[in-house]
């Protein structure tokens, strides 16, 4: 919950939108302020005090306590001009809480962390449980001091600026292991206990038989990511207890999928008991991973648990980023977060440089030249199955004559794939040109590198039949001249000479040129492999000199009618 407190009337407004856009979320604090923030201080997860900055630093400086514990502050000035994080910016998530109230007030968020202010993201906000040197790593960071990554466990970070070698180290490990003076150990949940117990099985004995069985293998709990077992035993108040105790979700599998996995150790008592040979082992083993510790029992007489560990690796992850048309304001927020996300980032030259200063420190770049599309793709699928977070990069959508087709060609269910989708050049030269694609509309790529004129022109004549809005990608190059106007000459024959056509070059970007000119109009030789051209169907009409492609409304029909 995020306690909203103000003192003024001016705060009082801002205090209220806030209060209206996120009624789930927060809860306002009224009477004397001073009671208001220690009252919120000790109920909410993140406060936002509308006051000045002064009078919050003495109102929260006797209840602070541990900032990995202490709520996150954020506070805004009575003008809603700035946001800014005050305490918490990490461990209480005031950074990212000053973002969104920003955004929401129209405020600058104003982020002071020493790692944020320069691009870096901060150790404690990984996502993982960290320990050890925090400070002291974070600002080797900082200073360009060489820092190592030691990865026992591959797992997927943001970049990191580090070194091969160095006299700072980060080390990913799910052991249970002390960390040095200068360094600081990161626990991925990369664990999966399987639990197997008879009914009525006391909470301590499970519990107990997990620890010991953690200890003894040198595994962190930290790192548990969950409990495994069979349906049957989602119930069984041992087991639920010990998942609660650790802070960590029970997964249930039927028993007819533990008994098709193969395990080391499969026994009789369980598939008479719950109908699989094996619980403990099957359930950890199921979505794969290496087998830590085989099925052991509790030291109880008689025993009533067992358990097994594996050890999971973290999946890589691929992001294709729809980069949008050009221009910087028609990049996505989800794609420019992708980016700042990604350790690896793998594109197109020219399309690295234009996002370039997005880019984190650390940011592994893995670019190329025109006719690399299928090098481009493998590359990028095979940082992911290394366990990497990779962004691969494409103009417009990455879906559309882009990088998603062939990246997922190459990938398999072993990494996990995000579409995060830009604005086409399509649809930026439409709006340059007016509202041309109103109805039914079709891209086409006249490039015959890829996919035989034979089959091209088909599918132009299939539009032209349809009565179709088409707009050309690629539609003519230096070695590439006649295909722009066959397909011309094929929508001609079923379009009017004066059927409007739009022609835009380099859309959104700052040398963009566009025009509306007719289809018998258009001269082939003015195109070239940076424009879009859009021909509109039989209603595409020019309306103050722009494309208008009617929607085919009924009371647009009876206005149309009227003014006849």
């Amino acid at each position: 919950m995020i306690g909203l407190i103000s003192a003024t009337a001016a705060g009082a407004v801002a205090r209220d939108r806030l209060a209206a856009a996120w009624p789930d979320r927060t809860r306002v604090y009224e009477g004397p302020v001073g009671e208001a923030v220690r009252t919120a201080f000790a109920q909410c997860e993140q406060l936002v005090c509308f006051l000045a900055t002064g009078a919050v630093v003495r109102l929260l400086a006797p209840l602070l306590g541990d900032k990995a514990a202490d709520p996150g502050v954020v506070c805004v000035d009575e003008g809603a001009r700035f946001a800014v994080s005050l305490v918490g910016g990490h461990a209480g998530g005031a950074n990212a809480l000053a973002g969104e109230v920003g955004a929401l007030l129209g405020a600058e968020p104003v982020v002071t962390t020493a790692t944020d202010s320069v691009g870096l993201p901060g150790l404690d906000t990984l996502g993982l449980p960290c320990e050890g040197a925090v400070a002291t790593v974070s600002r080797a960071l900082l200073d360009g001091e060489p820092v190592a990554l030691e990865t026992e466990v591959p797992w997927p970070l943001p970049p990191l600026p580090v070194s091969p070698h160095g006299s700072y180290t980060v080390r990913i490990t799910d052991r249970s292991v002390s960390p040095g003076e200068r360094e600081v150990l990161l626990r991925p949940p990369s664990l999966v206990v399987g639990v197997g117990a008879s009914r009525g099985a006391p909470a301590g004995e499970v519990l107990g038989l997990i620890e010991e069985t953690l200890r003894e293998a040198g595994l962190c709990p930290a790192s548990v990511a969950e409990l495994a077992t069979v349906d049957a035993k989602s119930e069984e108040p041992g087991i639920l207890a010990a998942a609660e105790r650790l802070k960590v979700p029970l997964v249930t599998y039927s028993a007819e999928e533990l008994a098709a996995v193969d395990v080391p150790h499969p026994s009789a008592a369980p598939l008479v008991a719950v109908g699989t040979p094996s619980v403990a082992e099957a359930a950890a083993l199921l979505r794969g991973g290496e087998l830590l510790v085989p099925k052991r029992k509790s030291a109880a007489q008689p025993a009533m648990a067992t358990c097994a560990v594996v050890r999971r690796p973290g999946r890589g992850r691929l992001a294709v980023v729809g980069l949008g048309p050009g221009a910087r304001d028609l990049l996505t927020p989800r794609a420019a977060a992708e980016l700042r996300r990604a350790s690896v980032l793998v594109g197109l030259d020219q399309y690295v440089d234009q996002i370039r200063d997005l880019l984190r420190p650390g940011t592994r770049v893995l670019e190329s030249g025109l006719g690399a599309e299928e090098e481009r793709a493998r590359t990028a699928v095979s940082e992911a199955r290394l366990g990497h977070t990779v962004a691969l990069i494409g103009s417009g959508d990455a879906g559309v004559y882009a990088m998603a087709s062939p990246a997922l060609a190459e990938a398999s269910d072993d990494i996990d794939v995000v579409g995060v989708p830009g604005v086409t050049a399509a649809l930026a030269a439409a709006a340059l040109l007016g509202a041309p694609l109103g109805h039914d509309h079709v891209s086409i790529s006249l490039s015959d590198l890829h996919t035989p004129w034979e089959v091209i022109e088909r599918r132009v004549r299939a539009a032209a039949e349809a009565d179709i809005v088409v707009t050309f990608y690629n539609p003519r190059s230096r070695g590439r001249d006649w295909q722009l106007p066959k397909a011309l000459g094929i929508l001609a024959e079923h379009r009017e000479p004066g059927t409007p056509v739009g022609v835009v070059r380099n859309a959104s970007r700052p040398d963009e040129a566009g025009r509306v000119t007719t289809l018998a109009g258009l001269n082939p030789a003015t195109v070239d492999m940076m424009t879009v051209v859009t021909v509109g169907n039989t209603a595409t009409r020019t309306v103050a000199g722009r494309m208008v492609t009617p929607r085919g409304y009924r009371w647009q029909e009876s206005a149309q009618e009227e003014a006849r």
